[in-house]
């Protein structure tokens, strides 16, 4: 899928002996599309700012910062949270990356390293960005827990501590330890 704020770099053309300085900041429109796309209520004062940087070798490297202020419902209240995002941006591309032809691939030990592209867009790096800077779980101050036990009547609901794998050995050995007395 196409990035709401395109903007693609082909590599090739770029000064290879010298950092390439890069600013994306979505208009109105953008933002409302990115915001529907995100599924979050309202982004403002989105900006991606950094250089891209030829090197070691083939590789190319963009370091940078991710600016924007999100508002979403709270997920007990539904209430909007405002959130502002200040995240450091680090993507390395390099030739060098494989990417095994089976489904299940591990994680490299760098998860900032990438496969290097002939265009680098980086409106999916704003957007992957974005993504992964948004709070899953937004909550208000103060808003309280929502307590969705359930039990059949007459029984009590089960409890974080029952659920537990060693809470029926540890009840046994108080109980055992009372016994000892």
């Amino acid at each position: 899928m196409k990035p709401v704020l395109s903007h693609p770099l082909r590599l090739a053309d770029l000064r290879q002996r010298r950092a390439t300085h890069v600013r994306l900041v979505p208009d109105a429109g953008q933002l409302e599309a990115l915001a529907d796309r995100l599924d979050v209520d309202i982004l403002r004062k989105v900006r991606l700012e950094g250089d891209l940087t030829p090197g070691p070798g083939r590789d190319w490297t963009f370091s940078g910062h991710l600016g924007a202020t999100v508002v979403q419902p709270c997920r007990v209240t539904t209430d909007p949270v405002t959130t502002r995002i200040e995240e450091s941006v680090v993507r390395r591309y390099t030739p060098d990356f494989d990417v095994p032809p089976e489904e299940e691939v591990e994680m490299a030990e760098d998860e900032n390293v990438e496969p290097l592209p002939d265009v680098l867009d980086m409106g999916d790096l704003l957007e992957e960005s974005l993504i992964l800077s948004i709070p899953p779980f937004p909550r208000v101050d103060g808003a309280e827990d929502v307590d969705l036990s359930a039990a059949p009547p007459g029984a009590e609901p089960l409890t974080d501590e029952a659920v537990k794998p060693f809470a029926g050995l540890a009840a046994l050995k108080a109980k055992m330890d009372k016994g000892d007395d």
